[in-house]
């Protein structure tokens, strides 16, 4: 059984994604980050980084539990234990990991700043959101190129779609026009209708936030509890 630790966000919807996509059976634990719940020791146990998502696998190597934080690993560790979506043919392991690896230091961290910088600063900076903005653009345009090419990002339906797609479907928060990059266009409308993307990606529908963040929610994502020493 995979215990999932999960809050409704892009990165969150990679891991339930994967999960519906194998069928392989887990629980679901909330980590509700606006009210700082990945700042408790239990689950800095488990995610020393305080980010989400993370899992323990009850049934881990060996038959003993393991527990795995940043969502990149755990695509990689899913892809290993069920033999799905992550090839074992090294030609074909490593088209996937590459782009796995261009989403957690590319997409993720941009797309990321173009959706605070745009939408949750305290102050509009000009520079910040241009550039990210920008950034976020090129990023887009790469995966356009990419797509043209091939009917899934690294060729065939892998974990590399899945990381990917959930970070492209705020592309308005992200300051672009779907339009403009119609092959990404597509491909999101062909995952989207997939029954276990349909379903991965109404993971903790009922916690979703509804409105503006609030002030809580702002000082546990962007204020000084991150920031705190911990034991």
């Amino acid at each position: 059984m995979i215990e999932l630790y999960a809050w409704p966000t892009p990165n969150g919807f990679k891991i339930s994604i994967m999960l519906e996509e194998t069928g392989t059976p887990y629980t679901v634990h909330p980590v509700d980050i606006g009210k700082g719940e990945q700042f408790k020791p239990d689950f800095l146990a488990i995610s020393p980084n305080n980010k989400m998502p993370a899992i323990v696998d009850t049934d881990g190597p060996g038959g003993k539990p393991i527990s795995i934080f940043e969502s990149g690993a755990i695509l990689i560790y899913l892809g290993e234990k069920t033999g799905k979506f992550y090839p074992s043919e090294p030609r074909k392991k490593y088209e996937v990991l590459q782009w796995l690896m261009f989403q957690m230091g590319g997409i993720g961290p941009m797309l990321g700043q173009a959706h605070h910088f745009r939408g949750y600063a305290p102050e509009k900076l000009q520079y910040a959101i241009d550039r990210y903005t920008k950034e976020a653009g090129r990023l887009y345009g790469v995966v356009e190129r990419q797509l043209a090419k091939h009917p899934f990002i690294a060729g065939e339906y892998s974990i590399a779609d899945m990381a990917i797609m959930p970070w492209m479907l705020s592309w308005e928060r992200q300051g672009q026009n779907i339009d403009d990059f119609p092959h990404v266009k597509k491909w999101i409308e062909t995952l989207k209708a997939r029954p276990a993307v349909a379903k991965g990606l109404q993971l903790l529908a009922e916690k979703r936030r509804q409105g503006p963040m609030d002030e809580q929610a702002k000082r546990m994502l962007f204020g000084d509890e991150q920031y705190r020493k911990r034991a």
